[in-house]
């Protein structure tokens, strides 16, 4: 199994033909026109061809109807076919691709539309409902995917044949530059609004050769994660960008994921990212499991189970760490097994972990990662219309990514948590990842949330939320009675609650804010209360 040595990153600025969507698709389709770009469900197959064919037919329907260079477009699609088509083709004009999460309802999508100022959406048809009775802010027209569809006042209406433009009509003008916006990626939101991260083309590329960079024209990436999250985009980005091709699902299936890679003979994945990995090594071992042609995979994070799981199925594997505001500073050493590390510093980039003032912290301390780039448009410019975000987040000239990191003395960065998670108990702050991650182990356990609950001794005590397997019974008592040789006592909580489900945000983040709420609390079981007393282990000092 071929691996690779990083650094496999060159910081060197690229050329409009390796990172610029136009351009890099128009090099390829002329480098390797009849090569296999893109597999879809039922059977559907672009060559490289065909795809900039699509996109430049895509393009000058959209300067049709209006769009110009630099506009934005709402696009509210599952992955498919028709999501990349118009992602292309607005990239192809020069417009801006502006995913909407198809989880989004109510104010959360009022304010995204409202954020972007679009006049143009693009909107699967049984989305359509929930736009009903909304503000629309200044969109003017829907193109409606798919059959039906939810009339609204004061919008035109627009059949799927409205993009079946004619690219040989369409006009050309300059070239697009690598420091040009080619997308806005919405946060999850979970303290305040949905921010709007604006990218860069030179951004998304260096996040996918930075995150992909053992990827060749040979490779087929299995990709499940959703064009409206970085994670989607950037993987797509890197196959365009490598030559290579992909297998485009809707979504991540844990009994059909195995069979996925064999049916599309798919080499390398858009990434196991935490609870992913966590269902695929749950799965009842079988003697075929190493029979597949997965070879390399970013997993995220590094954990005995991950590490356990990529020598099962007979792959290789990585680590680091990247957000929608940057381009994966931190990556990994191939096959690392150091337990949540996230890796080393890449070639381009300065990162830092310090304390509220922005003092580096000594080695070993929890503070606040933050990060500068070498070459300029790598990482966001800063959030779409919320200037005071964007000052906030770029302070004293570094990137505040808002999570707690530690370094060692290696020099390998670990993430500890969101700043606002980390819980303070008993004099020590606890990370509610690590916890998670122990909790989640358990055979029983599908999903696992801890959160600060408020203690009569003053600081805090741990509440663990947790969900079950389909068919599983778990006893809060089990679970303490499983965690407690496994991590130190004051780690383990005090509080259990068994949920049906966790409150999750549209980006498949554990809304906390909702578990701290009194009522969560008041229906958990108490490890106290039902005798379990874990206590600090005394050692003889002969």
């Amino acid at each position: 199994m071929t691996a690779f040595d990083p650094p496999w990153f060159d910081p060197a600025m690229p050329s409009r033909d390796q990172c610029v969507l136009r351009h890099a698709l128009d090099a390829a389709a002329t480098r390797h026109p009849d090569q296999i770009f893109a597999l879809f469900e039922g059977g559907l197959t672009w060559t490289y061809a065909q795809a900039r064919a699509i996109a430049r037919d895509t393009a000058e329907a959209l300067s049709r109807l209006g769009v110009r260079r630099g506009d934005m477009v709402s696009v509210w699609l599952p992955n498919g076919p028709e999501a990349v088509r118009v992602w292309f083709g607005l990239n192809y004009l020069g417009a801006v691709f502006a995913p909407i999460n198809t989880a989004y309802r109510g104010r959360l999508l009022e304010h995204v539309l409202a954020n972007t100022g679009a006049r143009l959406l693009i909107a699967h048809a049984g989305l359509t409902e929930r736009l009903a009775q909304l503000d629309l802010a200044r969109i003017e027209q829907i193109i409606v995917v798919g059959d039906g569809g939810t009339a609204l006042d004061g919008v035109v209406a627009l059949p799927l044949t409205a993009l079946d433009g004619d690219g040989s009509r369409l006009a050309e003008d300059a070239p697009i530059e690598p420091w040009d916006i080619w997308g806005v990626i919405y946060t999850s939101g979970t303290t305040g609004p949905s921010k709007g991260v604006m990218q860069t083309y030179l951004q998304i590329w260096t996040t996918g050769r930075c995150t992909y960079g053992y990827m060749t024209p040979d490779d087929r990436m299995l990709i499940n994660l959703p064009m409206f999250h970085v994670s989607g985009t950037g993987s797509l980005y890197a196959v365009l960008t490598t030559g290579a091709s992909m297998a485009l699902k809707e979504g991540f299936r844990t009994q059909r994921f195995w069979e996925e890679l064999r049916e599309t003979g798919s080499t390398t994945t858009a990434g196991l990212i935490g609870a992913m990995a966590d269902s695929l090594a749950k799965a009842d071992p079988r003697p075929d499991d190493a029979d597949n042609p997965l070879r390399w995979v970013c997993m995220t994070p590094i954990s005995p189970g991950t590490v356990a799981l990529a020598k099962r199925f007979d792959f290789g594997w990585h680590s680091g760490f990247n957000m929608s505001e940057v381009s994966a500073p931190l990556v990994t050493q191939p096959r690392s097994e150091r337990e949540n590390s996230c890796g080393r510093p890449r070639a381009g980039v300065e990162v830092r972990v310090v304390d509220e003032h922005d003092i580096e912290v000594p080695v070993g301390q929890v503070g606040e990662l933050i990060i500068r780039s070498d070459l300029p448009w790598t990482m966001t410019p800063g959030y779409l219309n919320m200037p005071e975000a964007t000052a906030r987040a770029w302070r004293n000239g570094w990137f505040h990514t808002g999570d707690a990191f530690r370094r060692d003395a290696d020099g390998e960065f670990y993430f500890v948590d969101r700043m606002k998670d980390t819980i303070r108990r008993r004099g020590e702050n606890i990370s509610s990842f690590e916890v998670e991650a122990e909790i989640a182990s358990h055979p029983a356990v599908l999903a696992a949330a801890a959160v600060a609950a408020p203690s009569d001794h003053g600081e805090e005590e741990i509440l663990a939320c947790v969900t079950l397997m389909p068919g599983a019974s778990l006893e809060p008592a089990e679970l303490i009675a499983y965690l407690a040789p496994r991590m130190a006592h004051f780690m383990t909580p005090r509080y259990v609650r068994i949920l049906d489900t966790l409150p999750m945000t549209p980006t498949n983040k554990v809304r906390k804010a909702e578990l701290r709420a009194p009522e969560v609390l008041a229906g958990a079981w108490d490890r106290e209360a039902a005798g379990m007393v874990l206590k600090k282990e005394r050692l003889s000092s002969r």
